[in-house]
């Protein structure tokens, strides 16, 4: 069973509330269930906090003993060099995702800082990133 950790960052604990035209009016807890469901042979825990440090505690916990991490780091993406180096040091694949396109929005969500340590990049597609992020962990059958 593949095991994927989610982290989510700084006020995506308000999914559902908080600017729904651009992040949805879903809640990820119920997003989650379903994306449980829909992946029963994954083990998806989950993680979500405001505070840089939890975040980079959490990469650290299961950055050598997981399959995958799918990182929405909200808007440390921008502006931490921290996680980026978090996520250089573990040997877990990191796929960073964002609800918007990022590139649609103000210019200083345009650059990530986090982009060239993870293994790729999905943004754009609202809740739906999460759930591409998970088949980018997943065998590729051609």
């Amino acid at each position: 069973m593949k095991k994927i950790q989610i982290i989510n960052g700084p006020n995506l604990n308000l999914l559902g509330k908080r600017e729904p035209t651009i992040y949805g009016d879903s809640s990820f807890e119920s997003f989650l269930e379903k994306l449980r469901n829909q992946y029963p042979d994954c083990e998806i825990s989950y993680f979500q906090s405001n505070m840089e440090g939890e975040m980079i505690n959490k990469i650290h916990e299961t950055g050598f003993n997981y399959d995958g991490i799918i990182l929405n780091a909200g808007a440390y993406t921008h502006t931490s060099i921290a996680l980026h180096d978090a996520i250089k040091a573990v040997t877990t694949p990191v796929v960073e995702v964002h609800i918007s396109n990022v590139h649609a929005r103000e210019e200083f969500r345009h650059h990530s800082m986090i982009s060239a340590a993870c293994k790729g990049v999905i943004l754009g597609f609202g809740l739906e990133s999460y759930r591409l992020a998970i088949e980018s962990f997943r065998p590729v059958d051609y």
